[in-house]
Order: C-alpha cells, then sequence, then structure tokens
C-alpha cells in the first residue's frame, strides 16, 4: 500500500504511459496503467520513469516513489487502419450527431446506416454515422436525399492518427499536473 503520500478520495495513483517516441500510446482512452503494473513494468525494465508521485511503496528492503509517467522502451506501431467499433464512429464523429450537429455523451448516440440496411447498405466506416436518437428516428428508413437530412461530413474511414487527435480533444477527468507536458507536447507555445 502506498504511504508517504496522502490519499485524496480512491486516488490510485495511475501512471500515464508513453510509447518509445515520448507520446501516449492513446490520447482516448487516455493510456494509464494502474501504479501496480506501472512499479511491475520498472522492475522488469521494460520503460523508464519520466516522473513519480510524492507516494512511495516499499519492500522490507526497497523504498521506492510511485510512477507518475512512464515511457516504453521500445516502440509499438500505431495500427495502421482503426478497427470499425461502435465507440471508434463516435471518436470519427467527435461524439456529435451528423444530422443536427449536437454532441452528447456516448450513451445517448446511435449510429445510423446512411443508406439503409434494408435498402442495400452496409455496415462499414463509409455507410455508418453517429445520430443522436431523434435524429435517427426522424430520418428511419429513408434515404438522405428523400428526408433531406444528408451527414455534415460524408462518413469514411479515419486513419488511427485522426482518431487519436480527436481523442486530445476529449481530457479524461483525472490529469496529473506531472502528464500535462506529455499529453500536449506538441502544442504552440507561449511567448
Amino acid at each position: 500500500m502506498p504511504d508517504g503520500g496522502v490519499f485524496v478520495g480512491d486516488r490510485s495513483y495511475p501512471a500515464l504511459v508513453l510509447n518509445a517516441d515520448f507520446r501516449p500510446l492513446s490520447y482516448f482512452p487516455l493510456s494509464i496503467w494502474s501504479w501496480q503494473d506501472a512499479v511491475k513494468a520498472v522492475f522488469l525494465d521494460r520503460v523508464c520513469v519520466l516522473s513519480e508521485y510524492e507516494a512511495t511503496v516499499h519492500s522490507p528492503s526497497l523504498r521506492m516513489k510511485l510512477p507518475s509517467v512512464i515511457a516504453l522502451k521500445e516502440y509499438i506501431p500505431a495500427a495502421r487502419r482503426p478497427a470499425f467499433t461502435r465507440f471508434n464512429v463516435f471518436l470519427r464523429d467527435s461524439f456529435a450527431c451528423q444530422y443536427c450537429g449536437q454532441a452528447m455523451p456516448t450513451q445517448d448516440l446511435t449510429f445510423d446506416h446512411v443508406i439503409p440496411r434494408s435498402r442495400g447498405g452496409r455496415t462499414t466506416w463509409d455507410n455508418v454515422v453517429t445520430a443522436c436518437g431523434p435524429c435517427n428516428l426522424r430520418k428511419g428508413n429513408r434515404l438522405p436525399r428523400e428526408c433531406n437530412m444528408l451527414p455534415r461530413l460524408p462518413p469514411r474511414q479515419p486513419t488511427s492518427w485522426e482518431l487519436q487527435e480527436n481523442g486530445r480533444s476529449f481530457p479524461p477527468n483525472y490529469l496529473h499536473e506531472s502528464w500535462r507536458d506529455y499529453l500536449y507536447w506538441d502544442s504552440e507555445l507561449e511567448s
């Protein structure tokens, strides 16, 4: 159990995980490990510790500060093509209905087949968009031109890089101050 630090609520001292190029493995969801996994990776010599919490863990013979930012020693290349999942469709579309433009939490979103399946449409990147419930119901089983409901952006397969960039716009609830330099490392510097 960590000591030497103060627990705030149910704070669990997660470690931000960076690739060997010092970029997060993922922005959304943010690549974090539990303090236990981070400590294990340190002892297995798989990561470099870049920043630490004040909290420590100890055994009878060793005391160490908990890592807050770690970088993998071996680079993991990003997948060239992102998986076609409901969440990735929402992320591509910035969690906003492609018909009315309203941004919503994921539980209030659906996905819509631009060309309905009953009319030959397929469940692919090029035919699925994020939609809110009311717009999805209003469009129903019609083609976009039949109901004058065109998607704001034409559906297409995003790159992994595009999904990562979109994910940067949705920071998680918890960001430790030691993470900020690594999460926004390519932001414009203030003069």
